[in-house]
């Protein structure tokens, strides 16, 4: 009965932290350039004499889907959402953090940040001088009407940096960023991206609810499994007393 027991027991926590990450990918429908988490496991072998043949659920760290989400006009000059692969470089502490969210905040200062993480120019985090009018290109490039109005053409301040890493060596840190095993990765020139845009996350609402349900039959499943385990084992407690 041990045997089953372990099945169940491993079944029922995996499902568990599955429900777990549906209900944060449902949570996060609404987020711009939110990713998609993925649920990945990996049998585990019990060790122990008597154990050779039991094995249990190990939980790895979930992998994150890069599909691209639709993209949406705001009309914001400081909205930008990246077509096809690539992903914005942010500044926390002495790394970079990546991510698709492209709704910039600009500071008191001229600073630029998502989220409260400064965006990365070419010479660091990206601090704008006063102006009147601004446009970001397709290539990230920053251009600037100044606000004294002695020009009237727009200047090019800095450019928004600009990464492409393959979704392998991504993996989420505890804000929800993007991060790598490198501090930094190299600009890639080829990213292009939409202005006024920003991308909706590659979340699908009926996937995540149809999964979640499946889940809950599943546990339901698992639970009667370890009450059907319970009572044989008393049954054979019973067969032991009598004889």
């Amino acid at each position: 009965m041990d045997k089953l027991i372990f099945t169940a027991v491993s079944g029922a926590s995996r499902n568990l932290s599955r429900q777990q990450i549906h209900a944060n990918n449902l949570a996060n429908v609404n987020t711009a350039g939110f990713r998609r988490d993925l649920e990945t496991a990996n049998s585990q072998l019990l060790t122990g004499a008597g154990y050779a043949s039991r094995q249990l659920v190990n939980t790895a760290a979930s992998s994150v889907e890069m599909a691209p989400g639709a993209l949406r006009e705001t009309g914001r000059e400081l909205d930008i959402a990246i077509k096809g692969e690539g992903l914005i470089a942010l500044a926390a502490g002495d790394r970079e953090i990546y991510t698709r969210n492209g709704q910039i905040t600009l500071g008191p200062e001229g600073d630029l940040s998502i989220n409260g993480y400064p965006v990365i120019g070419d010479n660091g985090p990206i601090i704008l001088p006063p102006f009147s009018a601004l446009h970001i290109s397709d290539d990230g490039v920053i251009s600037l009407v100044a606000e004294d109005g002695n020009m009237a053409t727009p200047l090019d301040v800095d450019r928004i940096k600009l990464v492409s890493v393959p979704g392998a060596a991504l993996s989420k840190n505890d804000a929800g960023f993007l991060v790598t095993a490198a501090r930094e990765n190299p600009r890639d020139e080829d990213i292009v991206i939409a202005s006024r845009h920003l991308e909706s996350a590659n979340v699908s609402v009926m996937d995540e609810m149809l999964s979640s349900i499946a889940l809950n039959r599943q546990f339901e499943a698992q639970i009667k499994m370890m009450k059907a385990a319970e009572e044989l084992a008393n049954a054979g407690n019973r067969l032991l007393r009598g004889a």
